[in-house]
C-alpha cells in the first residue's frame, strides 16, 4: 500500500509547517524525472498482479470467526523463507510479499514481471497458487488465509484474534481496535492524520439492504461505521502494465479509465459490511469514505477557510481527467470541472510539461501529504522522488499513471486498480489475464474506448448497485474498433453482456480478445487456459454465472438461521467463511459461481520449477449441476432439514453440487460410488421421508 519510508513520522500538527515545502518539491521532482525520462522508449511489455489476502482464525471447536492479527509475524516468517529459498536455488524468488494496511492482511506479487510471450499467461494462476501455499505453510492451528474482500462481521463485537478493545488513540473507533492496523509507523500516522485533518472521525455510510423483517431491527436505512480499517481493510486485485514509452502509457491509462467501473461491477464481491447486508455489491465507496481527509469546507458542508477550495471527491475515487494528448483523444471528453493546485500547474507549465499532463499532476497536488518523515524532508530533488510519491501514492484512483522509479530499469507504467478480489486463484488469474489481453488488443487494433468523464462517473455509481451486472446498463462507446478515419463519437447505455460479449454486428471485448489471440497465433496449450478464463468472464457478464456478491447474498438468504432482518449472525458468518474456504481448496463445488471449473486438488502443489515453466491447463471438474430448484425458498429457506441421523444439515451443503444432503450427513463420500443414484437404502432412511433430495421426501424441524 503505497510508499513505506523508514524514519520518524510527524503528527499532523507537527507537519503543517512542511506541507507546502513537500508539495513544491514534489512537483519539482516530477518535472526533473519527466525531463530526464520523457524520451525513454522501446521498453518491453511487462506486467504483474497484486493479490491481497486476509488471515482468519476459525477454531474447529467453536462456531466463531475472527480476523487473525498476525500479519507482521507472517511477513517476517515469509521473508526468512524466501531468503532461504533464494540461497538454496541461487535464483530470484518467484514471489514477493508486502505489508498491507491491516495487521490481518498480506499483499503478494510475482517475484518478476510477466512478459509479452503468450505462454507467460499460463504462469499467472500457478504463481498465485504458489503465493497462497507459501502463506498457508506457515499458518498456525485453525488459521486460514482467504482472498475475500472483507470479514462479513468486521467491527462487530469480538472479531479479532487475539481479542483487542476498540477506542484506541490512533483510530479512536467505537468498533475497531488499533491493533488491527499494521504496526509500521506509516499506517498508524496515516490513520491519525486523516482523522485530524478532516476534523472528525471518518464517516462511512453504506446503504442497508431492507429485507422482510429489517424494519423491526433497524431504525435507519444506512450502515454507519467510523474507522479507516473498514475501507483500507478491504482486499482487492490490481494489475500494473509497463508501456513502451510515456505516450503509450498515457494512452493506455485513458483507455483503462473507461474500463474501471465495468470491471468493478463484473468482479463485485462485497455485499456485507459490519455484520449487515448492504444494498450495494462493491467496496469502492466504503474505502473512499474511509480515507476522506477533506475538511468540512472542502466537502462543501461548511464555509471555506483561507487557502481551501471545494473538492468534490475523496482522494480515493474515480479518475477525473484523461491525460493523453494524442488521437483519438479529444478535449471534449474531459467534460467535468477539474480542481487543480494553481501554483503547481504554473510550476509544471513553466517546467515544460504539456497542459494535459500538467493538469493531471496539479490535480493530484490539491491534496496535502498525509505522512511526512522528519529525516527525509530536505532531499536532493534530482536524485529522489520521495515527495512526489508521498502525494502520488495517497491519490488512490481507479487507475494510476506511474513514472519510472528511481535507480531502476522499470519504465512508464499504468496501474489498474478498480477490481475486487475473487475467491479462487482461477478467478483472479482470469481477470488479470483478461485485462492484460485487453491492453494488447487496445494497441494492436487501435481501439478507441473514449467516452466523457461524466459518463464514467455515472458508471461508477451504477457499478455499486445491487446486481448491477444483470440489471443495469453502463455508458459505453458504440463503436470501439477503428473503421474509418473519423470515428463516430456516439455512445449509449449497454448491458454488461453487450459490452463484454457483444451483440449483433457490434463486437464485445471478449470477441476482440479472441480475435487478437487468433492473429498472434497463440499456442494451443495457452489458448486452452485462456479460453477457460474468457468463458468464466463471458458467463458472468451474461448473467449465466453469479458474481461473488450475488452468490453470497443468495447463500445468506437461503440459510436456515437467517432471520430476514439484514443481520449476518455469528453462525451465518462462520458458515460463509467455511464455504469460502472449501471452495478455495476445491472441497466445495459451486457451478453457479464457477461453472465447470473448481480449485482442482491436482493443482495444489506448485513448485518453484512449475511456476518457472508452467505448462498445465485448467482441467474441467466433474460436476453435477445444482439447479435453480435447489435455491427454491419453498424448499429450504427458513426451514431446517434433517437427515436420518437426526443431524440438522448446514445450508452450505446444498452448494456441494456432487452429493445429496443426506448422503453427506450420514455417510462419508467413500461409502457410496461416485455416480451412485440417490436412494433411501444408501442414505440410511427407511423410506424417502426425511431426505431433502428425494421426491416425496419431507422436511422436519
Amino acid at each position: 500500500m503505497g510508499l513505506l519510508s523508514v524514519g520518524t513520522p510527524l503528527a499532523w500538527e507537527d507537519s503543517l509547517e512542511f506541507l507546502q515545502y513537500v508539495k513544491k518539491h514534489g512537483v519539482l521532482q516530477f518535472i526533473n524525472k519527466w525531463k530526464r525520462l520523457k524520451t525513454r522508449a522501446n521498453d518491453s511489455f511487462l506486467w504483474g498482479d497484486e493479490v491481497e489476502y486476509i488471515t482468519f482464525y476459525l477454531p474447529k471447536d467453536q462456531k466463531i470467526s475472527r480476523i487473525s492479527l498476525n500479519g507482521s509475524q507472517l511477513m517476517d516468517n515469509l521473508t526468512k523463507r524466501l531468503e532461504l529459498l533464494q540461497k538454496q536455488t541461487n535464483k530470484s524468488t518467484p514471489v514477493k510479499f508486502l505489508p498491507e494496511y491491516g495487521s490481518f492482511m498480506i499483499e503478494a506479487t510475482p517475484g518478476a514481471p510477466y512478459g509479452s510471450y503468450s505462454s507467460d499467461l499460463r504462469l499467472v494462476e500457478a504463481n498465485m497458487r504458489l503465493r497462497r501455499e507459501l502463506v498457508e505453510s506457515i499458518l498456525g492451528e485453525d488459521e486460514y488465509v482467504l482472498t475475500v474482500v472483507n470479514h462479513p462481521r468486521f467491527g462487530v463485537g469480538e472479531f479479532t484474534h487475539p481479542p483487542a478493545p476498540p477506542r484506541g488513540p490512533i483510530a479512536m473507533s467505537a468498533f475497531v481496535p488499533d491493533l488491527a492496523i499494521n504496526p509500521h509507523p506509516r499506517f498508524g500516522f496515516l490513520t491519525q492524520n486523516i482523522r485530524t485533518r478532516r476534523g472528525s472521525l471518518v464517516d462511512i455510510r453504506m446503504p442497508l439492504f431492507i429485507d422482510e423483517f429489517t424494519a423491526e431491527q433497524k431504525d435507519a436505512s444506512e450502515i454507519k461505521v467510523d474507522a479507516m480499517a473498514f475501507g483500507m481493510g478491504c482486499s482487492c486485485l490490481q494489475v500494473t502494465f509497463q508501456a513502451r514509452n510515456i505516450a503509450e502509457s498515457r494512452h493506455l491509462y485513458d483507455q483503462l479509465v473507461v474500463l474501471g467501473p465495468i470491471m468493478l461491477a463484473l468482479t463485485a464481491s462485497t455485499p456485507f459490511h459490519h455484520g449487515q447486508i448492504a444494498d450495494t455489491d462493491v467496496r469502492w465507496n466504503a474505502i473512499a469514505q474511509s480515507v476522506d481527509d477533506r475538511t468540512p469546507g472542502e466537502r462543501g458542508v461548511a464555509p471555506l477557510k483561507d487557502g481551501e477550495q471545494r473538492i468534490p471527491k475523496s482522494r480515493y475515487d474515480s479518475v477525473s481527467s484523461f491525460i493523453s494528448s494524442e488521437p483519438p483523444f479529444k478535449d471534449k471528453y474531459n467534460d467535468t470541472e477539474l480542481v487543480i493546485n494553481e501554483e503547481a500547474l504554473t510550476q509544471l507549465l513553466d517546467g515544460g510539461v504539456d497542459e494535459l499532463l500538467a493538469r493531471h499532476i496539479a490535480h493530484l497536488f490539491i491534496r496535502d501529504p498525509l505522512v511526512i518523515f522528519s529525516e527525509i524532508i530536505v532531499i536532493d530533488d534530482e536524485e529522489s522522488t520521495n515527495h512526489f510519491e508521498n502525494i502520488q501514492s495517497t491519490n488512490w484512483q481507479t487507475c494510476r499513471f506511474k513514472p519510472p522509479p528511481e535507480k531502476s530499469d522499470i519504465g512508464w507504467r499504468v496501474e489498474f486498480r478498480s477490481m475486487e478480489i475473487s475467491l479462487t486463484d482461477f478467478e483472479n488469474a482470469a481477470f488479470s489475464v483478461f485485462i492484460a489481453l485487453i491492453n494488447r488488443a487496445i494497441l494492436f487494433f487501435q481501439l478507441n474506448l473514449y467516452i466523457p468523464i461524466s459518463k464514467i462517473d455515472a458508471n461508477m455509481a451504477t457499478a455499486h448497485i445491487n446486481d448491477a451486472v444483470r440489471k443495469e446498463k453502463f455508458y459505453f462507446r458504440s463503436s470501439i474498433k477503428k473503421s474509418r478515419p473519423e470515428d463516430s463519437d456516439e455512445f449509449d447505455e449497454y448491458s454488461m453482456d453487450e459490452i463484454i460479449n457483444g451483440s449483433g454486428s457490434r463486437p464485445g471485448l471478449i470477441p476482440i480478445v479472441k480475435e487478437y489471440l487468433n492473429v498472434i497465433q497463440c499456442d494451443d496449450e495457452t489458448r486452452n487456459v485462456v479460453d477457460g478464463y474468457l468463458s468464466l468472464i463471458s458467463r458472468r457478464a451474461s448473467g449465466e454465472l453469479m458474481t461473488q456478491a450475488q452468490w453470497l447474498r443468495r447463500f445468506v438468504q437461503l440459510h436456515p438461521d437467517y432471520k430476514k432482518d439484514s443481520i449476518i449472525s455469528e453462525e451465518v458468518c462462520r458458515d460463509i467463511l467455511d464455504a469460502q474456504r472449501r471452495i478455495t481448496h476445491g472441497d466445495l463445488v459451486v457451478p453457479q459461481l464457477l461453472g465447470q471449473y473448481s480449485a482442482s486438488s491436482s493443482h495444489q502443489n506448485s513448485s518453484v520449477a512449475e511456476v518457472s515453466a508452467h505448462t498445465s491447463s485448467r482441467q474441467s471438474a466433474r460436476v453435477k449441476t445444482v439447479s435453480e430448484e435447489d435455491f427454491s425458498p419453498d424448499r429450504i429457506n427458513g426451514v431446517r432439514l434433517r437427515g436420518n441421523s437426526g443431524v440438522d444439515f448446514n445450508v452450505l451443503d446444498l452448494f456441494r453440487g456432487d452429493d445429496c444432503v443426506c448422503h453427506y450427513l450420514n455417510n462419508p463420500p467413500e461409502a457410496y460410488g461416485e455416480n451412485q443414484e440417490c436412494s433411501p437404502g444408501i442414505c440410511g432412511a427407511p423410506s424417502a421421508s426425511g431426505c431433502a433430495c428425494h421426491p416425496g421426501g419431507s422436511a422436519s424441524d
